[in-house]
């Protein structure tokens, strides 16, 4: 009966300090993408209640925010309060990603708890989320003035987060600018505009 004990004792010991581990690592919540380095993935798809159509090759030249999101996803919700203080800032353009989602309920959702987007587009079928890597919502990616992907976020978008992972790795000037509207200063005429081609 000893000889089983501490092969199982030591079982046991090895499994607690592996759930601790991951519980305590950084990145656990950290999926790689394919993309980071690589051109965004081009797509053009019907603008969220409209007739237009929205071409990511409208954002050449700037830098942008995709977040993927659906009404069905509650941690979309958690995050949206602070996708509305990024998008105060107007630091720069921030597109929506509505995946597999029925428009009507996206239209209300964006009524009644506000637009943080300058433009959504409605991915209904999912495609252009394959495209993307996208493995769940909400995830959050930052492409470059040169169309490639710099950085994906899996998760909630947190303030701690932004300034850490996003803000962090923008140009000099717009970090800045963004630093200068979270004080309060007036920073008029400093919107970046986005394009929604017909």
């Amino acid at each position: 009966m000893n000889r089983f004990l501490l092969p199982a004792g030591v079982f046991v010991l090895l499994v607690v300090v592996l759930f601790v581990g991951i519980q305590r690592a950084p990145q656990k919540t950290v999926i790689p993408s394919a993309l980071i380095g690589k051109p965004a993935p081009a797509f053009t798809l019907p603008v969220l209640g409209s007739a237009d159509e929205f071409d990511s090759a409208s954002l050449r030249g700037q830098w942008y925010l995709l977040n993927v999101w659906g009404t069905w996803c509650p941690e979309c919700r958690n995050e949206h309060d602070m996708l509305l203080e990024i998008a105060r800032t107007d630091v720069l353009p921030m597109v929506g990603l509505n995946w597999k989602d029925d428009d009507a309920s996206a239209l209300e959702w964006l009524r009644v708890l506000g637009d943080p987007y300058d433009v959504t587009a409605a991915d209904r079928e999912g495609r252009v989320a394959i495209d993307w890597g996208v493995y769940g919502a909400p995830e959050t990616f930052l492409v470059n003035d040169l169309g490639v992907v710099v950085y994906k976020h899996v998760g909630p978008m947190t303030p701690e987060i932004w300034a850490r992972e996003f803000l962090a790795r923008l140009p000099k000037a717009s970090a800045d600018r963004s630093n200068v509207q979270a004080s309060g200063a007036d920073t008029s005429g400093a919107a970046i505009a986005i394009g929604a081609g017909s």
